[in-house]
């Protein structure tokens, strides 16, 4: 929609903590973790409605953690990615 390509990586990056990661913070406000049987629990899934003002309305997954919301176009890389990882759980 914004003449941008996105190319979502699933990778085993082996223990976390070996990681040194340097996010950009003009993109990256915080660096956070969540388990795959987190974000199967449903009490961890949940949906954002929009309305626009033109009046169209869309729906799109949000997956929460504390104080850490998964929103925007990585819920929905990551709801696409359990539907292909774990189909018939999510």
């Amino acid at each position: 929609q914004h003449g941008m390509t996105v190319a979502p990586v699933v990778a085993n990056l082996g223990p976390l903590e070996a990681l040194t990661l340097n996010p950009n913070p003009d993109e990256v406000e915080e660096v956070f973790t969540l388990p795959l049987a987190h974000l199967l629990r449903e009490e961890n899934q949940g949906y954002t409605h929009f309305r626009t003002a033109s009046g169209y309305g869309y729906t799109l997954p949000v997956f929460l953690n504390g104080p850490h919301k998964v929103w925007g176009l990585t819920a929905i890389i990551t709801e696409l990615t359990l539907e292909l990882l774990v189909p018939g759980r999510y």
